[in-house]
C-alpha cells in the first residue's frame, strides 16, 4: 500500500502513454500484487450520488446545447476533493470506483435524450417506464458487449490510442493523490463557469448565442447568401472544446464550416428560381428560407449519411477485433482452464459464463419490454430485439474506437442509422403509423444507450488500467450505476418537458432528438425519405475516408448546428495556444493540465447550474427579460463576456507550474 500513501506518488510511469517494446511491461500505479481499497460503503454511496447528480446535469445540458459532458471528470474531481477535506486513506482506488459508478450519469443521459424526446417532438407520448427500462437494458447490453474488448482496447493498444478523457480524468485522480493546489483550482473555475451559465440562463443579463446578424454587412450576408456565424457563448462548451483539443474540435468544425459555408449558400443559390416547396416535408420555397432552414431542411441529412457510412466503414475495420473476441470467449468457456495458473488481480474480468448468462436473461427481459410494454405483438418485439442485438454488437467497437481516439462517442449518428434500418423492417412487417415510431424509437434508445455505454466504459476501464485498478470490480459495479441513473434520467426528461417542453418559442434545442424525429416520421408514414442527401452524405464519408481525415468527426460537424461547434473550435485552440507557449515541453504540459483542470469546472459548474436554473424555471421563478435577450445589444455584450471568460482561460492556464 506504500504506492498509494499522499506525497509519495510522483505521477505515472514513463510508459504509460507510449508503446510498450517487445517484453516490456506497464506496471500501474497500484501494483497487481497490492491489495487496495477499492469496494467500501463511502466508495458506493458516494458513487450513486454522483450518479443522480450529474444524470441530472448531463441530460439538461445535452438537450439544452447537443453535446452530453463526460462525467468522468468532475466526478474525479469532486472525488478527490472530498477524499482530500475528509482525509480518506486509500483514496486512490476508492475514486476510481466513484467516477466508475458515476460516469455511468452521462452516459446512460446520451441514449435517452437523443431519441425519447423525438417522442415530444413527434407529438406522441412517452411513458416513464419505457425511458426507464429502454435507458437500463441499453446500459446493460453495453456493459455486457464491452467486457469481451477490454483486454484488446486497454492492453494490447496500450500507447497506440491517445483516449483523451481517460487521460484527463487519470491526471485528476493522480493529482489528488500527490496533493498540491489543483482542488483550489477546480473551485474556482467551477464557480466562475457556473455563475457565467446561470446568469445567462437564470437572468438573460446577455445573450446565449451571438449570430454575425448584429452587423449591417452580416444582416445583407445573411439575407442575400445565406451566410451566418452563430457562436453559443457558454462556458460548458468552450471547456468541452479544451478537452477535446484542437485536431478533433477543428474536423468537427471543418465539417460545420462544409455546410454553413459551402452547400446552405449553394442550396440557396440553386433554389432560388424554384415556384414550389422542393423535398421531403418541405413547406417553404427555398428562397424564403433562411440559412438556419435550409441547413435543418436539406444540409443535416448530408450529416446524417456521412455518420451512417463512416459507422460502417469503422465496422469494416472492426471485423478481425470482433472475430477475434468471440473465439477468446469461447475458448474460456468450453476449454480446460490450468489450475496453477493465476490471472492477475489487475487482469480479472467477469468470466464469459456470466457475459453469456447476463446477456440471455437481459435478451428475455428486454422481450418481454418490447412485448408487454411498445408493441404487443410477438413478430413486432422478435423483430425489434433482433435489431437491437444485431447493430448494438457491430457498433460496440466502433463506439469504443471512436471514444478512444477522440474521447467523443458519435453515439448519436450510429443511432440515427438504427432508427433508418428499424424503420424499414419494421414497415416490412407490418408496424406503421404512430405505434411504429413510438417503436422504433424506444429501440434507437435501447441501441444508443448501449453503445453510449460502451464507449464511456472503456474510458473508465483505461483509467483502472493505467492506475491499477480491479477491472471485474469496475464491471460487477456499472450494473448499479446503470439503474440508478436510468430512474434519474427518467424523472429529469420528464421534468424538462413540462418546464420547457421540446417544440415551440423557448424550448430546449434538443438537436439530436429532432434530427431523429425528421428521419423517422418520413418512414413511418411511407413517404419518401431524403434517401440522395444520406447517399451524397455516406460518398462524402467515403472520400474522407480514403485520404485519411476521421469521417466521424466530420460527419457530426456537418449535422450539428454551427453555434455549438464554433465554440468547441474556440476552446480547441486556447488548449493548442497555452501547450505551445514555452519552449520546455515540462511547462507546456503543466499548463495543458492546468487548462483541463479550468475546463472540467467550467463544464461541471455550468452544467450544475443550468440544473439550477432549469428548477427554478419549473418553480416558476423566471427573470430573463426577452426583448433585452434578443436584442443585437445584448448579443454584443454576450460577445464581449465570452472574450472575457477565455481570456481567463488563457491567462489561469498560463500559470501552471512545474511545481503543480
Amino acid at each position: 500500500m506504500s504506492e498509494q500513501q499522499s506525497g509519495q506518488i510522483k505521477g505515472l510511469p514513463e510508459n504509460a502513454y507510449t508503446e510498450l517494446k517487445p517484453g516490456e511491461i506497464y506496471n500501474p500505479l497500484q501494483p497487481a500484487d497490492s491489495t487496495p481499497r477499492e469496494i467500501t460503503p463511502y466508495s458506493v454511496i458516494m458513487g450513486l450520488l454522483m450518479a443522480v447528480l450529474f444524470s441530472a446535469a448531463a441530460a439538461y445540458l445535452g438537450l439544452k446545447i447537443g453535446q452530453v459532458f463526460e462525467a468522468a471528470i468532475p466526478i474525479a474531481i469532486i472525488a478527490v476533493g472530498v477524499s482530500t477535506l475528509f482525509k480518506i486513506k486509500g483514496s486512490l482506488g476508492q475514486n476510481v470506483i466513484i467516477q466508475s459508478i458515476g460516469q455511468n450519469s452521462g452516459l446512460i443521459v446520451a441514449g435517452a435524450i437523443f431519441t425519447i424526446p423525438a417522442l415530444y417532438i413527434l407529438n406522441l407520448q412517452a411513458h416513464f417506464f419505457q425511458i426507464f427500462l429502454a435507458s437500463a437494458f441499453g446500459g446493460f447490453l453495453g456493459i455486457l458487449f464491452l467486457v469481451p474488448f477490454r483486454k484488446y482496447f486497454v492492453a494490447e493498444m496500450h500507447g497506440k490510442l491517445p483516449f483523451p478523457e481517460a487521460t484527463a480524468t487519470t491526471e485528476i485522480l493522480v493529482a489528488g493523490e500527490k496533493g498540491g493546489k489543483q482542488a483550489l483550482v477546480l473551485v474556482v473555475s467551477g464557480l466562475i463557469g457556473g455563475a457565467y451559465d446561470f446568469i445567462i440562463a437564470t437572468f438573460g443579463w446577455w445573450s446565449e448565442i451571438f449570430t454575425t446578424r448584429v452587423f449591417g454587412f452580416g444582416e445583407m450576408l445573411a439575407d442575400k447568401f445565406k451566410l451566418v456565424f452563430r457562436l453559443n457563448v457558454g462556458a460548458a462548451v468552450m471547456g468541452l472544446g479544451y478537452i477535446v483539443g484542437l485536431k478533433y474540435s477543428a474536423i468537427i468544425a471543418a465539417g460545420s464550416f462544409v455546410s454553413w459555408y459551402l452547400l446552405v449558400p449553394v442550396i440557396s443559390y440553386i433554389g432560388s428560381g424554384l415556384t414550389e416547396p422542393f423535398g421531403t416535408g418541405a413547406t417553404k420555397l427555398i428562397s424564403a428560407m433562411t440559412a438556419e432552414q435550409i441547413f435543418s431542411q436539406y444540409v443535416r441529412h448530408i450529416g446524417i449519411g456521412g455518420i451512417a457510412m463512416a459507422g460502417i466503414i469503422g465496422i469494416i475495420r472492426s471485423s478481425k477485433i470482433i472475430r477475434d473476441a468471440i473465439s477468446l470467449g469461447f475458448k474460456e468457456i468450453f476449454e480446460k482452464k490450468d489450475g496453477d495458473k493465476q490471472t492477475a488481480r489487475t487482469q480479472l474480468d467477469l468470466s464469459m459464463k456470466i457475459i453469456i448468462g447476463g446477456l440471455v436473461i437481459t435478451t428475455i427481459l428486454l422481450f418481454i419490454f418490447f412485448q408487454m410494454g411498445v408493441v404487443f405483438n410477438v413478430g413486432w418485439a422478435v423483430a425489434g430485439l433482433l435489431i437491437v442485438l444485431i447493430v448494438a454488437f457491430l457498433f460496440t467497437t466502433v463506439a469504443a474506437n471512436a471514444t478512444a481516439i477522440v474521447g467523443t462517442n458519435p453515439v448519436s449518428g450510429m443511432t440515427l442509422m438504427t432508427l433508418i434500418l428499424s424503420s424499414i423492417v419494421l414497415t416490412s412487417v407490418g408496424l406503421k403509423g404512430e405505434s411504429g415510431m413510438i417503436a422504433a424509437l424506444i429501440i434507437g434508445g435501447v441501441v444508443c444507450t448501449a453503445l453510449s455505454m460502451a464507449g464511456g466504459f472503456i474510458t473508465d476501464l483505461k483509467i483502472g488500467y493505467w492506475l491499477g485498478t480491479t477491472p471485474k470490480k469496475q464491471e460487477q459495479w456499472k450494473f448499479l450505476g446503470v439503474l440508478v441513473s436510468a430512474l434519474t434520467v427518467g424523472f429529469v426528461i420528464m421534468i424538462l418537458n413540462e418546464t420547457y417542453g421540446f417544440v415551440g418559442e423557448g424550448s430546449l434545442v434538443a438537436p439530436q432528438a429532432n434530427a431523429m424525429a425528421a428521419v423517422i416520421q418520413p418512414l413511418m408514414d411511407q413517404q419518401p425519405a431524403p434517401w440522395l442527401l444520406y447517399i451524397v452524405g455516406a460518398i462524402l464519408a467515403l472520400v474522407l475516408t480514403m485520404i485519411k481525415v476521421p469521417a466521424l468527426a466530420f460527419a457530426l460537424g456537418m449535422y450539428i448546428p454551427l453555434e455549438l461547434n464554433t465554440p468547441l473550435l474556440i476552446g480547441g485552440l486556447i488548449a493548442h495556444y497555452v501547450s505551445t507557449r514555452s519552449k520546455d515541453e515540462k511547462v507546456n504540459t503543466a499548463r495543458r493540465e492546468r487548462g483541463t483542470l479550468i475546463a472540467s469546472g467550467f463544464i461541471a459548474g455550468g452544467a450544475l447550474m443550468g440544473v439550477v436554473s432549469a428548477i427554478l424555471r419549473w418553480q416558476g421563478f423566471n427573470w430573463v427579460n426577452l426583448e433585452w435577450t434578443d436584442s443585437h445589444s445584448a448579443e454584443i455584450l454576450a460577445l464581449a463576456m465570452f472574450a472575457l471568460l477565455c481570456f481567463y482561460m488563457i491567462w489561469d492556464s498560463l500559470r501552471g507550474k512545474l511545481e503543480e
